[in-house]
């Protein structure tokens, strides 16, 4: 069973980590936010992107990567960027995973990537255009990771509230 973990570097947008924020909710992805961050988390944008789900999550606060990486040693790390050379659906997600993701306006540093490079992956895309936002980036990464391990004890099938399914 894969245990999935978001992580935020210094995020810039509060509606993008208000609808990250519901992802890791819906799917029982914890959630970790390295500062610094262009908004608190009381912001009314974040809360809102959110909605209701706020007390359904695993969110975890840390100082810098330095503080990050300090407290979680442990698991696979993938460093999601555009100057990625491998696919994000190439790789295996197993066991205790952490989906590292970069500022809206930056990205990940360069030196960090370095360090990682093979754990550096790509959401494909046209070359000639920038990025995928990135609520929709890390919902991408999260729902390959739960499609290869046959979506973790979530629930696959929805039912009609005024009819039945034959």
């Amino acid at each position: 069973m894969t245990e999935l973990n978001i992580v935020l570097v210094e995020p810039q947008i509060p509606q993008n980590t208000g609808n990250i924020a519901r992802t890791c909710a819906v799917t029982g992805a914890a959630l970790h936010l390295v500062k610094p961050m262009g908004f608190t988390v009381t912001d009314k944008h974040l809360k809102r992107a959110g909605l209701d789900y706020w007390d359904k999550l695993n969110i975890n606060y840390y100082e810098n990567l330095s503080d990050f990486f300090s407290k979680n040693n442990d698991g696979k790390f993938y460093f999601f960027t555009t100057k990625g050379r491998n696919i994000h659906s190439d790789v295996s997600y197993e066991g205790k995973v952490y989906l590292i993701f970069g500022r809206e306006d930056k990205g990940l540093p360069e030196e960090l990537l370095f360090e990682h490079k093979e754990n550096c992956l790509r959401i494909p895309m046209r070359n000639t255009l920038r990025s995928l936002n990135l609520s929709n980036s890390v919902a991408v990464a999260v729902y390959e990771a739960l499609r290869q391990n046959n979506y973790n004890d979530l629930e696959t099938q929805g039912e009609l509230t005024k009819f039945t399914w034959q």
